[in-house]
Protein backbone atom coordinates (compact mmCIF):
# COMPACT_ATOMS: atom_id res chain seq x y z
CA UNK A 1 0.00 0.00 0.00
CA UNK A 2 1.34 3.43 -0.94
CA UNK A 3 1.76 5.96 1.83
CA UNK A 4 1.43 9.73 1.84
CA UNK A 5 1.66 12.03 4.82
CA UNK A 6 2.30 15.30 6.58
CA UNK A 7 5.54 16.40 8.25
CA UNK A 8 5.45 19.09 10.93
CA UNK A 9 5.57 19.77 14.65
CA UNK A 10 3.24 19.92 16.41
CA UNK A 11 0.49 18.63 14.17
CA UNK A 12 -2.59 18.30 16.36
CA UNK A 13 -5.67 18.48 14.16
CA UNK A 14 -4.66 17.67 10.58
CA UNK A 15 -6.87 18.87 7.75
CA UNK A 16 -4.66 17.04 5.25
CA UNK A 17 -5.03 13.62 6.87
CA UNK A 18 -8.83 13.80 6.87
CA UNK A 19 -8.95 15.23 3.34
CA UNK A 20 -6.81 12.49 1.81
CA UNK A 21 -8.25 9.67 3.91
CA UNK A 22 -11.73 10.66 2.70
CA UNK A 23 -10.45 10.95 -0.89
CA UNK A 24 -8.84 7.50 -0.81
CA UNK A 25 -12.00 5.93 0.59
CA UNK A 26 -14.33 7.76 -1.83
CA UNK A 27 -12.24 7.00 -4.92
CA UNK A 28 -11.21 3.47 -3.86
CA UNK A 29 -7.50 4.34 -3.87
CA UNK A 30 -5.30 1.76 -2.12
CA UNK A 31 -3.26 4.21 -0.04
CA UNK A 32 -3.08 5.75 3.42
CA UNK A 33 -2.18 9.22 4.70
CA UNK A 34 -0.25 9.49 7.97
CA UNK A 35 0.92 12.27 10.25
CA UNK A 36 4.69 12.37 10.84
CA UNK A 37 5.15 14.59 13.87
CA UNK A 38 8.94 15.00 14.08
CA UNK A 39 10.45 17.21 16.81
CA UNK A 40 13.43 18.12 14.60
CA UNK A 41 14.04 18.30 10.85
CA UNK A 42 17.09 16.11 11.57
CA UNK A 43 14.61 13.23 11.98
CA UNK A 44 13.35 13.66 8.42
CA UNK A 45 15.57 11.25 6.49
CA UNK A 46 15.37 8.49 9.10
CA UNK A 47 11.56 8.76 8.96
CA UNK A 48 11.70 8.32 5.19
CA UNK A 49 13.96 5.29 5.66
CA UNK A 50 11.40 3.77 8.02
CA UNK A 51 8.60 4.31 5.48
CA UNK A 52 9.88 2.96 2.14
CA UNK A 53 6.42 3.02 0.52
CA UNK A 54 6.02 6.77 1.10
CA UNK A 55 5.31 8.30 -2.33
CA UNK A 56 4.86 11.91 -1.29
CA UNK A 57 4.11 14.18 1.60
CA UNK A 58 3.06 17.64 2.65
CA UNK A 59 5.14 19.93 4.87
CA UNK A 60 3.84 22.35 7.47
CA UNK A 61 5.09 24.54 10.32
CA UNK A 62 7.97 24.82 11.15
CA UNK A 63 9.68 22.92 8.31
CA UNK A 64 8.60 24.62 5.06
CA UNK A 65 11.99 26.32 4.81
CA UNK A 66 14.11 23.94 6.89
CA UNK A 67 13.37 21.00 4.60
CA UNK A 68 14.89 22.58 1.49
CA UNK A 69 18.53 21.45 2.07
CA UNK A 70 17.35 17.82 2.19
CA UNK A 71 15.76 17.94 -1.28
CA UNK A 72 17.35 16.95 -4.59
CA UNK A 73 15.32 19.34 -6.74
CA UNK A 74 12.98 22.32 -6.40
CA UNK A 75 10.52 23.66 -8.92
CA UNK A 76 11.33 27.17 -10.11
CA UNK A 77 8.32 28.46 -8.19
CA UNK A 78 9.29 26.76 -4.92
CA UNK A 79 12.82 28.13 -5.27
CA UNK A 80 11.55 31.66 -5.92
CA UNK A 81 9.18 31.47 -2.95
CA UNK A 82 11.80 29.97 -0.66
CA UNK A 83 9.39 27.52 0.93
CA UNK A 84 8.17 23.99 0.19
CA UNK A 85 4.92 22.39 1.31
CA UNK A 86 4.83 19.39 -1.04
CA UNK A 87 7.52 16.76 -1.63
CA UNK A 88 7.35 14.00 -4.23
CA UNK A 89 9.31 10.86 -3.28
CA UNK A 90 10.49 8.70 -6.18
CA UNK A 91 13.28 6.31 -7.10
CA UNK A 92 15.91 7.24 -9.67
CA UNK A 93 18.32 4.44 -10.61
CA UNK A 94 17.54 2.76 -7.30
CA UNK A 95 18.21 5.92 -5.27
CA UNK A 96 15.56 7.96 -3.48
CA UNK A 97 14.88 11.29 -5.19
CA UNK A 98 13.07 14.15 -3.44
CA UNK A 99 11.45 16.98 -5.40
CA UNK A 100 9.97 20.01 -3.64
CA UNK A 101 6.95 22.02 -4.77
CA UNK A 102 4.80 24.82 -3.39
CA UNK A 103 1.05 24.32 -3.70
CA UNK A 104 0.21 27.03 -1.13
CA UNK A 105 0.57 29.68 -3.83
CA UNK A 106 -1.89 27.82 -6.09
CA UNK A 107 -4.47 27.46 -3.33
CA UNK A 108 -4.11 31.04 -2.14
CA UNK A 109 -4.29 32.75 -5.54
CA UNK A 110 -7.26 30.70 -6.75
CA UNK A 111 -9.14 31.30 -3.50
CA UNK A 112 -8.48 35.06 -3.32
CA UNK A 113 -8.86 35.95 -7.01
CA UNK A 114 -12.69 35.88 -7.22
CA UNK A 115 -12.91 38.50 -4.45
CA UNK A 116 -10.57 41.07 -6.00
CA UNK A 117 -11.86 44.40 -7.30
CA UNK A 118 -10.09 47.24 -9.16
CA UNK A 119 -9.54 49.05 -5.83
CA UNK A 120 -7.44 46.14 -4.54
CA UNK A 121 -3.94 47.08 -5.69
CA UNK A 122 -1.88 46.79 -2.50
CA UNK A 123 -1.79 44.22 0.30
CA UNK A 124 -0.52 43.91 3.85
CA UNK A 125 0.88 40.50 4.80
CA UNK A 126 0.64 39.72 8.52
CA UNK A 127 3.39 37.32 9.60
CA UNK A 128 6.68 36.32 8.04
CA UNK A 129 6.74 32.50 8.11
CA UNK A 130 6.82 29.98 5.26
CA UNK A 131 3.18 30.47 4.27
CA UNK A 132 3.66 34.22 4.02
CA UNK A 133 6.35 33.69 1.39
CA UNK A 134 3.89 31.87 -0.87
CA UNK A 135 1.30 34.59 -0.25
CA UNK A 136 3.80 37.34 -1.14
CA UNK A 137 4.80 35.51 -4.33
CA UNK A 138 1.17 34.98 -5.31
CA UNK A 139 0.16 38.58 -4.68
CA UNK A 140 3.12 40.06 -6.54
CA UNK A 141 3.91 37.59 -9.32
CA UNK A 142 0.45 36.15 -10.02
CA UNK A 143 -1.85 39.06 -9.19
CA UNK A 144 0.40 42.07 -9.83
CA UNK A 145 -0.10 43.68 -6.42
CA UNK A 146 2.29 45.61 -4.21
CA UNK A 147 2.87 44.10 -0.79
CA UNK A 148 4.16 45.10 2.61
CA UNK A 149 5.06 42.75 5.47
CA UNK A 150 3.80 43.47 8.98
CA UNK A 151 5.86 41.90 11.77
CA UNK A 152 5.58 41.89 15.56
CA UNK A 153 9.23 42.89 15.83
CA UNK A 154 11.06 45.57 13.82
CA UNK A 155 12.86 44.08 10.80
CA UNK A 156 14.41 45.54 7.69
CA UNK A 157 11.91 46.08 4.89
CA UNK A 158 8.92 45.52 7.16
CA UNK A 159 6.66 47.55 9.40
CA UNK A 160 5.27 46.68 12.82
CA UNK A 161 1.64 46.58 13.91
CA UNK A 162 2.10 49.97 15.58
CA UNK A 163 2.78 51.40 12.11
CA UNK A 164 -0.57 50.28 10.68
CA UNK A 165 -2.70 53.43 10.56
CA UNK A 166 -6.14 54.18 9.15
CA UNK A 167 -4.45 55.84 6.17
CA UNK A 168 -2.39 52.71 5.51
CA UNK A 169 -5.50 50.51 5.67
CA UNK A 170 -7.14 52.64 3.00
CA UNK A 171 -4.07 52.35 0.78
CA UNK A 172 -3.38 48.66 1.44
CA UNK A 173 -6.98 47.48 1.28
CA UNK A 174 -6.18 43.74 1.08
CA UNK A 175 -4.94 42.25 4.37
CA UNK A 176 -3.81 38.63 4.56
CA UNK A 177 -3.26 37.03 7.96
CA UNK A 178 -0.46 34.46 7.64
CA UNK A 179 0.14 34.30 11.39
CA UNK A 180 -1.46 31.74 13.74
CA UNK A 181 -3.08 34.52 15.79
CA UNK A 182 -6.74 33.66 16.34
CA UNK A 183 -6.32 29.94 15.61
CA UNK A 184 -8.11 27.47 17.90
CA UNK A 185 -7.90 27.35 20.90
CA UNK A 186 -6.90 31.04 21.04
CA UNK A 187 -10.11 32.17 19.39
CA UNK A 188 -10.36 35.39 21.44
CA UNK A 189 -7.20 36.83 19.86
CA UNK A 190 -6.71 38.78 16.66
CA UNK A 191 -4.00 40.90 15.00
CA UNK A 192 -3.84 44.39 16.48
CA UNK A 193 -5.19 46.58 13.69
CA UNK A 194 -7.41 49.71 13.44
CA UNK A 195 -10.49 47.71 12.47
CA UNK A 196 -12.77 50.75 12.81
CA UNK A 197 -11.02 52.31 9.80
CA UNK A 198 -12.10 49.43 7.53
CA UNK A 199 -15.03 49.60 5.11
CA UNK A 200 -16.54 47.72 2.19
CA UNK A 201 -13.39 48.22 0.10
CA UNK A 202 -11.34 46.28 2.66
CA UNK A 203 -10.67 42.60 1.95
CA UNK A 204 -9.50 40.37 4.79
CA UNK A 205 -8.19 36.89 4.01
CA UNK A 206 -7.24 34.64 6.94
CA UNK A 207 -5.15 31.53 6.32
CA UNK A 208 -6.60 30.20 9.59
CA UNK A 209 -9.67 27.98 9.06
CA UNK A 210 -10.34 26.82 12.63
CA UNK A 211 -12.48 28.55 13.84
CA UNK A 212 -14.47 29.11 10.67
CA UNK A 213 -14.82 32.81 11.50
CA UNK A 214 -11.80 34.19 13.32
CA UNK A 215 -11.95 37.33 15.43
CA UNK A 216 -9.86 39.02 12.71
CA UNK A 217 -12.62 38.28 10.19
CA UNK A 218 -15.45 39.12 12.58
CA UNK A 219 -14.07 42.51 13.57
CA UNK A 220 -13.45 43.45 9.95
CA UNK A 221 -16.90 42.29 8.84
CA UNK A 222 -18.49 44.47 11.53
CA UNK A 223 -17.19 47.48 9.59
CA UNK A 224 -18.22 46.20 6.17
CA UNK A 225 -15.05 44.37 5.12
CA UNK A 226 -15.28 41.34 2.82
CA UNK A 227 -13.77 38.35 4.66
CA UNK A 228 -12.70 34.80 3.82
CA UNK A 229 -10.96 32.02 5.73
CA UNK A 230 -8.31 29.58 4.56
CA UNK A 231 -10.42 26.43 4.13
CA UNK A 232 -10.86 26.67 0.36
CA UNK A 233 -7.16 27.47 0.02
CA UNK A 234 -6.36 24.27 1.92
CA UNK A 235 -8.63 22.20 -0.32
CA UNK A 236 -7.12 23.69 -3.48
CA UNK A 237 -3.53 23.22 -2.33
CA UNK A 238 -4.29 19.62 -1.31
CA UNK A 239 -5.73 18.92 -4.76
CA UNK A 240 -2.59 20.40 -6.31
CA UNK A 241 -0.44 18.22 -4.02
CA UNK A 242 -2.08 15.10 -5.41
CA UNK A 243 -1.37 16.28 -8.95
CA UNK A 244 2.30 16.86 -8.10
CA UNK A 245 2.68 13.41 -6.54
CA UNK A 246 1.19 11.76 -9.60
CA UNK A 247 2.63 13.83 -12.41
CA UNK A 248 4.24 11.87 -15.24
Amino acid sequence: MDKYGLFGFPLGHSFSRKFFSDKFLRENIDAEYLNFEIPSIDDYLSTLDANPTLRGHNVTIPYKQQIIPFLDELTDEARAIGAVNVVRVSMLDGIRYLKGYNSDVIGFVNSLKPLLRPCHRKALILGTGGASKAVKYGLEQKLGMQTLYVSRTPKSGMITYDDVTAELIHEYSVIVNCSPVGMYPHVDECPLLPYDSMDDTTLLFDLVYNPEETLFMKRGAEHGAVVKNGLEMLVLQAMASWEFWNEK
